[in-house]
């Protein structure tokens, strides 16, 4: 008998910890717990009028039938991590997938077309459902149609006959229709239905008295409108405070701030202690792109003292290689909110006002010094931080992608020879600046966007071009084509795709507890 209630109590003190099974929390995803339909209760009997607790099985048969899928983690993996975006960013998932699927469709549209179809653009047809073929990334898909489903009672039945990858909710057709018209018949740029609805949320949430920052996080995730960019990206680097009565007062005093900075310090850019620092920054900004604005007279000034200031308030690491290219999307972004042209990379600069010039180049200062407070470490001395991340992404491609990881190993190419410059500068110079700016808007909306998640992007951006790196059998060629990527083309569509799937990797991976472990 004392075995027998050993066993018993065996199987009441483990059977929840089995390996693979899910605990359900009532309440959550879960209708309440019914014992009738659990079969804990037979039917006819009284349920119980007072709470207690369950019977635990106690038969090695009932056991088995309970625990029969305990190593079969495939589903269990999508399930979690479906559940897990859900639980942190629904939102912001959602309309980033939306965006992702739609936009793939209308590139494969827009090739079938080009042989002199005419497209309606008046009247963009209605998408009820979207096929597989048409997403870039089908895991991507699954995961996210996995989490919509999880909450949507409506739609359960119908996709409960389709494979989970297949699948996708009904709702997401009236969010995708929302992207076929973005340009007018004229060729001028035009907002659709539902931008015009994101700028008019920013608008709403930036016109309190108080910011919610966290909404604004969540709200930029998926990129920022242009109209309201300049006031987001200060509020997100904590350059403006979240009331909107100290806003004034503080962009007062930091831009005297600033050129208090500039009165002090620059006229010591050519004594002997200084002049090295000065003479390297000068060397650098033409070789910076676009060369249309950056080879600007005007512009090259502004540049020269703001990284100069910076250099001689920041001891530790001084100037630095790379430093440089962090100002451009700051510069460029601050500028759209004085200049009317569409495209501020063209730009004559010096026809702005003196006082729109000051406070572009002090906001500039500024943010660019929020930036690299959180990243400082990878242009200090021998740049520890870089030749760290470096290693975190060799180790993370491991594990993605092993095979292209195996065939650089092959090659004898080392991920420092490529992958340094895209710590170093943040992709920015293997992506246009415009595709730059909209990478920007996520890495400010996320939790140490510059450092953490820059990570995931640059495992993505590496995966990316799999098909082509595996196609190359030579050393030579295969560095040239990792230091020479083709996005000249890109455009916001593709930097939403390497963010989707950026985004995929860091829940996937996060917080793996052996992630950087073979």
């Amino acid at each position: 008998m004392a075995s027998d209630a050993g066993r018993k109590q065996f199987w009441k003190r483990n059977v929840s910890r089995v390996p693979g099974s899910i605990q359900h929390v009532y309440g959550a995803q879960h209708p309440p717990f019914d014992p009738l339909l659990h079969g804990t209760l037979k039917p006819g009997s009284k349920p119980p009028t007072t709470p207690v607790k369950l019977k635990k099985v106690s038969t090695f048969q009932e056991f088995e039938s309970n625990t029969s899928d305990a190593w079969d983690v495939g589903d269990d993996d999508d399930e979690l991590l479906a559940m897990a975006a859900e639980s942190l960013n629904t939102d912001v998932v959602m309309e980033t997938a939306h965006r992702v699927i739609w936009n793939h469709s209308k590139l494969q549209e827009q090739h079938k077309l080009q042989e002199g179809q005419v497209v309606e653009k008046e009247n963009p047809p209605q998408i009820p459902d979207i096929p597989p073929a048409v997403c870039g990334d089908s895991r991507l898909v699954k995961s996210v149609s996995d989490s919509n489903a999880a909450s949507s009672a409506d739609n359960s039945s119908e996709n409960a006959s389709m494979p989970r990858s297949q699948s996708l909710p009904q709702s997401s057709a009236v969010a995708l229709v929302g992207k076929a018209a973005d340009h007018n018949t004229s060729g001028g740029l035009v907002l659709s239905e539902r931008e015009a609805s994101r700028l008019d949320k920013f608008r709403q949430l930036l016109a309190g008295p108080n910011t919610n920052l966290e909404e604004l996080r969540k709200l930029s995730w998926s990129g920022i409108p242009k109209p309201v960019r300049p006031i987001t990206w200060k509020l997100l680097s904590g350059y403006l405070p979240a009331n909107v009565d100290r806003r004034e007062g503080t962009l007062q005093r930091k831009r005297k701030e600033y050129f208090a900075f500039v009165e002090q310090y620059y006229d010591s850019r050519n004594e002997e202690t200084h002049q090295d620092t000065y003479r390297q920054i000068h060397i650098d900004i033409p070789r910076m792109s676009p060369e249309a604005l950056i080879l600007q007279p005007k512009v090259t000034e502004i540049f020269e003292r703001i990284l100069f200031i910076w250099a001689i308030r920041h001891p530790a690491s001084g100037y630095v290689q790379g430093i440089n290219d962090l100002v451009t999307p700051f510069f460029v972004v601050f500028t759209c909110e004085y200049a009317a042209e569409e495209e501020v990379e063209n730009f004559d600069v010096s026809s702005l006002a003196d006082e729109a010039l000051q406070n572009i180049e002090a906001d500039s200062f500024w943010c660019m010094s929020k930036l690299l407070d959180g990243i400082q470490d990878n242009y200090t001395f021998a740049q520890p931080g870089i030749q760290k991340k470096v290693k975190m992404l060799e180790e993370l491609v491991s594990r993605i992608d092993e095979q292209v990881h195996r065939h650089l190993e092959q090659h004898e190419v080392k991920y420092l020879q490529f992958a340094f410059r895209w710590m170093n500068n943040l992709l920015m110079r293997e992506v246009p600046l415009r595709c730059t700016i909209r990478l920007w808007d996520t890495y400010q909306s996320e939790p140490e966007g510059f450092s953490h998640f820059h990570l995931y992007v640059c495992a993505a951006f590496l995966v990316r071009w799999k098909k082509e790196i595996l196609e190359e059998k030579d050393f030579q060629e295969l560095l040239m084509f990792l230091q020479n990527l083709p996005t000249m083309h890109w455009e916001n569509e593709d930097i939403s795709v390497l963010l989707a799937e950026a985004y995929r990797l860091k829940f996937a991976f996060a917080d793996a507890p052996n992630h950087y472990k073979r």
